[in-house]
This record gives C-alpha cells, structure tokens and sequence, in this order.
C-alpha cells in the first residue's frame, strides 16, 4: 500500500520523462544524453523519497486515504520539481556549447 502513489503516477512520469527527453531534438550528443538520463534518475529517486515521506508523515487521525494524497503529492511535485530545474539549466548549457 505505501508504493501505491508511485504505481499510479508512472504512467504519467512516464509521459513527462519522455517529453524531457525527446525535446529539444537537436542536439543529441552523448553529454546531452548522459544529463538527461541524470535528470530523469535524479527525479524518479526524488520522487520515491518524497512519496515515503509523505506516507509515513501523514497524520494517522487523518485516515488511510489521506496517507495516499499526501503521498502522491509529494512525489508529483518532487519529479516536476526535478525536470522543472533541469529545463532551464539544459537549455542554458546547450546554448553555451
């Protein structure tokens, strides 16, 4: 029951992943390709850190589904947390190269 926000949002990081990664196209060189796949780790271990740490800080009074918002919450803004910083930095270091 505690990984059930992670199961039910990664269809969706999954989509975003995939937005991150295929845009811009150009251009697609192997440091290009190392950053991303640094990002979308960076997001998706961000993310399961948060979704636990959300579970198990959700009040008990507050009832069982509670524990799953809190955590699915947390771990969506997490992994949009992550790819949010990372957009602009990627944009700024491929203008520089």
């Amino acid at each position: 029951m505690p990984h059930l926000a992670l199961i039910l949002f990664l269809p969706w990081f999954a989509v975003l992943g995939a937005l991150f990664w295929l845009f811009p196209r150009q251009p697609r060189h192997a440091a290009r390709r190392g950053f991303d796949v640094a990002v979308l780790l960076a997001a998706a271990v961000l993310s399961f850190l948060g979704m636990r740490w959300g579970y198990l800080g959700a009040s008990p009074e507050a009832g069982a589904i509670w524990k799953q918002v809190l955590a699915c919450l947390v771990a969506y803004g997490a992994f949009l947390a992550v790819l949010g910083l990372a957009w602009p930095l990627r944009a700024r270091w491929l203008r520089a190269i």
